[in-house]
């Protein structure tokens, strides 16, 4: 079964969560596959817009990007506006230039921290992309290659910090697991508890 078939059939089925927008998070480890997995959703949702949160990250706020995020692009969501966001230069460490974000039927956010507390109330779904941490960064670490192994120390810090105060995991809808033949969907954490609520009747 092609699962990112049924994936993107779920996406599409889902009732907005700001303003006309289907807001899906891809979360998961850095290194994990994220940005591959969201740009193959994209491709099957008719070119679905993707926000990559190294775009509003930066050196000196790895995940400090909070209110940019609920400002420039939840806020005019929300009324069916295209958002506008300042866009992170990583070689020049500035933000430079600005990128817009159509309010299209699904908009997929990916980056480590998509699924953070203060963006569920704007999401429509979590999907988290089920890489063990240390696989995941290992990963990462050889994309990046030696050049980037202290950025890589200093991240790997932080993304334990934050998920520590702020787990994803346990409130993801869905579980994406990389397989030979393509993707496998399960339910997470969240939907398998909400499945359950209703096979109880409350």
């Amino acid at each position: 079964m092609d699962g990112l078939a049924d994936l993107v059939r779920r996406l599409r089925s889902l009732p907005p969560s700001c303003g006309p927008v289907r807001l899906v998070a891809v979360d998961g480890h850095a290194g994990s596959g994220k940005s591959t997995l969201a740009g193959r959703l994209a491709a099957r949702l008719g070119g679905a817009p993707v926000l990559h949160l190294d775009d509003l990250a930066s050196h000196d706020a790895l995940f400090g990007w909070t209110g940019r995020f609920l400002e420039q692009v939840a806020a005019p969501l929300s009324r069916g506006e295209p958002a506008r966001y300042e866009v992170y230069d990583w070689e020049r460490r500035v933000f430079g230039g600005a990128r817009a974000l159509p309010p299209a039927p699904v908009v997929l956010v990916e980056g480590v921290g998509a699924g953070r507390r203060a963006l569920r109330p704007h999401l429509a779904c979590v999907v988290w992309l089920e890489v063990p941490r240390e696989e995941a960064w290992a990963r990462g670490r050889h994309r990046d290659g030696p050049k980037l192994a202290g950025f890589w120390d200093g991240w790997e810090r932080a993304e334990e910090r934050h998920f520590a105060a702020d787990p994803t995991l346990p409130h993801a809808d869905l579980l994406v697991r990389r397989c030979a033949r393509g993707y496998l969907v399960l339910p997470g954490p969240r939907g398998g508890r909400e499945k359950s609520a209703e096979n109880h009747g409350g």
